[in-house]
């Protein structure tokens, strides 16, 4: 493997020294005009920092506002910023917005996504996600959406919006913790615009990448009809070998995406319909065996030990149809989606179960073992609202929504010998399959919403809203073969009533200082549960409240941006996860706080170089020993808690902080460039709650015959610098980075791999952050 791994670092010099060449002239090129060319560039080919010094606008609260005017804590994170630092998935750009955590499980689209410490503990996702006006992904649970989060390949997308903090009144259930929405860029009714471009890129001690896109926007009836359409394929590169079989780069995958929107500009009647279509293929996950004492690779850097393929695929159909009515007194919407999801991926258990092999069926040699999910989905969403227009004295806003979900789940638990062939005979057709079901299930929601805001002064407002909703479900556990589930099908139902609201005064102290508060409520749907012994029938709905303070200033002629909050969460009836051998469901667990600051500082230095400064202090654990799961076994019970008072929860570092520092340039001869940079540091983290496992007398808890204590793993804090240049002239643009520059070692998500036949803990798997990485882009405009 090593001398593999030493040619290809040999065949990507040229692509590096390339992309070091593009940096130097950057430099030079910046070094130059501050001699020569002190002009500012043109506003149209500057970046965009995640909060820009000029006029921001969101639709938080769905309607278009100034983001300095709206009591709430957002982000924004511009198409520049996004282009600059050669983003591909979530994973990239997460760590410059205060209080989003973002677990990478080995491959864009398979990853996880909390806020403020609203950790995704259950199957069922804390943050919500939409499209413009549409939702993705489920919110049920029995769709994987705590890690089968919207990771949508960033290019056409003319900024994402950020809003922390529970969304329930608005956006409805699982933006318990707060709301990520992609803004795709309409098309141009006034001027034809034509983009080409591809890239390049290289991992350290991997695999090369390269990527194509193409955009259009043509107006097919000027200030009226509008046609926009893209494409954009991304080859991701390999960096992790096999212990296994010797091979090398087997994470290697690739991301498409196509879209296409037409609008119509009416003077009194707006639409625009849209489709959009991504699809993610990972040859394997991105995982590294950890030594459980030592937590040092087992095998040598970026290896794992692998039996069998891990591979994971998810392909996205949305189509949208939005219609806006202008009634003169009031805006009619009407906001229509339907998508189509299909995901796979697959598990390798080999450590889990594959020990079955020789120890139960008396094999020389234990097996390996795969476990497989197939998930579809089929959502179908609509909304209706009116609102009031926008600078009165009231603002009001009225709504209904209505989502309908069909999904079905697969599950296979296959076990075969060693070599991945099947078992001898007779054993293949008795334990080949360890589990074949399907969970089917069906999902409804309707909500009726409201929102008002009363200007009681020039410097006085008050925000409220309310939200009630009705879901219910239906779901099935179909077992036909295997022997860890119980053959037969296990219908189950539910149904409930949530009401949330929300409440933010805020005032104006002077012209750019906005001073607010705001409490919130939201929700995490519930459910019926698996058919398992010791699981409840069904969980509840997991509920939120959420205060909040904070400032939004501007100072220095508006060249200093300064945004702070403080804020406590209390969260109750957590949905989480309980498993036994390998097999669990779900349980309302108890109740756990988060409490926090956070920082968005921007200063403009001069007209053309700019700092930033983003961080988030979280203090997030549990706040009582969650609800034990007890599990009848022959002669003894078993007694689990998943968390236990003063666990800090999941995946959220106490503190994390990023800096960044961009100079814009004009050079002779109308050319144009930056050069910047981008320090990352997340504080150490935890990957679970601790788990206490009782064994005690049948139906006597007090008696404890046994009692095993299993603490979570910390990850360890890491920092990492990027940095990216560019400079271009007239319609084209040549861009370079270089992400994680010192190829800092740390990672994102930690697992363990224990055997479900003896217990033993034989390593642990762990997703490393992408290593040192060199990228090249170039872009065409006509």
């Amino acid at each position: 493997m090593t001398t593999d791994r030493s040619y290809r670092v040999a065949q990507r010099r040229p692509l590096a020294a390339a992309i070091v060449a593009v940096l130097a002239c950057a430099s030079m090129a910046a070094a130059h005009a501050q001699q020569t060319q002190p002009g500012p560039a043109s506003e149209e080919t500057r970046p965009t920092d995640v909060t820009d010094l000029e006029t921001v606008v969101v639709t938080a609260n769905k309607r278009v506002e100034n983001v300095r005017e709206v009591a709430a804590s957002i982000s924004v994170i511009g198409e520049r910023q996004l282009e600059n630092m050669g983003a591909n998935s979530l994973s990239d750009y997460a760590d410059l917005v205060p209080g989003l955590q973002v677990q990478d499980n080995g491959s864009p689209g398979l990853t996880s996504i909390s806020m403020r410490g609203v950790a995704a503990l259950s199957s069922g996702a804390t943050v919500a996600t939409y499209v413009d006006e549409v939702p993705v992904g489920s919110s049920g649970v029995y769709q994987a959406a705590n890690i089968l989060n919207l990771d949508l390949l960033p290019y056409d997308i003319e900024r994402i919006e950020v809003l922390r903090g529970p969304q329930g009144t608005l956006y409805g259930a699982g933006a318990i913790g707060g709301l990520l929405k992609y803004v795709t860029r309409a098309p141009d009714l006034l001027d034809s615009e034509f983009r080409i471009g591809a890239g390049l890129s290289s991992v350290s001690d991997g695999d090369d990448g390269w990527n194509v896109r193409f955009g259009a926007s043509l107006p097919l009836k000027e200030d009226r009809l509008g046609l926009r359409v893209s494409y954009a394929r991304n080859e991701l590169p390999g960096y992790i070998g096999n212990a296994v079989d010797g091979s090398d780069d087997i994470n290697s995958g690739s991301q498409t995406g196509a879209r296409a929107a037409l609008v119509w500009d009416g003077d009194a009647f707006d639409a625009k319909v849209s489709a959009l279509r991504q699809s993610i293929d990972s040859d394997n996950s991105a995982g590294v065996a950890l030594d459980p004492a030592t937590r040092n690779p087992m095998f040598g850097d970026l290896v794992n030990q692998q039996w069998q393929p891990t591979p994971f695929s998810k392909d996205l159909s949305l189509y949208s149809l939005t219609l806006d009515w202008d009634l003169g007194w009031a805006d009619f919407v009407s906001a229509t989606g339907w998508s189509d999801t299909q995901s796979m991926y697959q598990l390798d258990s080999t450590i889990q179960f594959g020990e079955f092999a020789n120890l139960q069926l008396g094999l020389p040699e234990p097996g390996s073992s795969f476990v497989r999910y197939n998930l579809d989905l089929e959502k179908l969403t609509q909304e209706f609202r009116l609102t009031s227009k926008s600078g009165g004295r009231f603002e009001w806003l009225l709504g209904v929504y209505h989502t309908k979900e069909d999904a079905l789940q697969r599950q296979l638990a296959w076990l075969g010998q060693r070599d991945g062939s099947p078992l001898p005979a007779p054993l293949g057709d008795m334990f080949g399959v360890l589990a074949l079901l399907e969970l089917p299930s069906d999902y409804k929601e309707t909500a009726l919403f409201a929102n008002g805001a009363w200007r009681l002064s020039e410097r006085f407002k008050i925000d409220a809203g309310a939200r009630q909703a009705r879901n219910e479900q239906a779901f099935s556990q179909n077992t036909t073969a295997g022997i860890l589930v119980p053959i037969g099908n296990a219908p189950g139902a539910s149904e409930e009533d949530v009401f949330t609201w929300s409440l933010s005064p805020q005032f104006q102290l002077t012209k750019d200082v906005m001073v607010y508060a705001r409490a919130a409520t939201g929700y995490q749907p519930g459910g019926p549960n698996v058919a398992l012994p010791g699981m409840p029938p069904s969980v509840d709905s997991s509920m939120l409240a959420s205060y909040e303070i904070g400032m939004k200033s501007q100072f220095a002629d508006r060249r200093v941006e300064l945004d702070l909050a403080a804020f406590r969460i209390d969260w109750d009836d957590i949905q989480v996860a309980s498993q036994f051998n390998g097999v669990g469901g779900l349980v309302n667990g108890g109740e756990a706080t988060s409490k926090g600051l956070e920082l968005s500082a921007q200063f403009r230095a001069t007209d053309d170089l700019r700092f930033g400064l983003n961080a988030a202090y979280t203090k997030a654990e549990v706040k009582n020993d969650f609800e034990a799961t007890v599990i009848p076994q022959p002669g003894f019970d078993v007694i689990l808690n998943t968390g236990l008072a003063g666990d800090r929860m999941p995946y959220v570092p106490e503190l994390a902080w990023s800096a960044t520092a961009e100079y814009a340039f004009d050079f002779a001869g109308g050319g144009h460039g930056q050069v910047g940079a981008v320090f990352r540091s997340v504080g150490d983290r935890v990957n679970d709650t601790t788990e206490r496992q009782r064994v005690t007398a049948p139906g006597d808890p007090s008696t404890v015959l046994q009692e095993e204590i299993t603490a979570p793993t910390e990850l360890d804090a890491y920092r990492a610098l990027d940095l990216y240049a560019g400079i271009g002239k007239g319609a084209w643009e040549l861009r370079a980075y270089v992400n994680n520059v010192t190829d800092e070692r740390a990672y994102s998500s930690i697992g363990s791999a224990s055997s479900a036949v003896t217990g033993a803990l034989v390593q642990l798997s762990a997703v490393p952050i992408q290593p040192r990485t060199f990228g090249i882009e170039f872009d065409y405009r006509f």
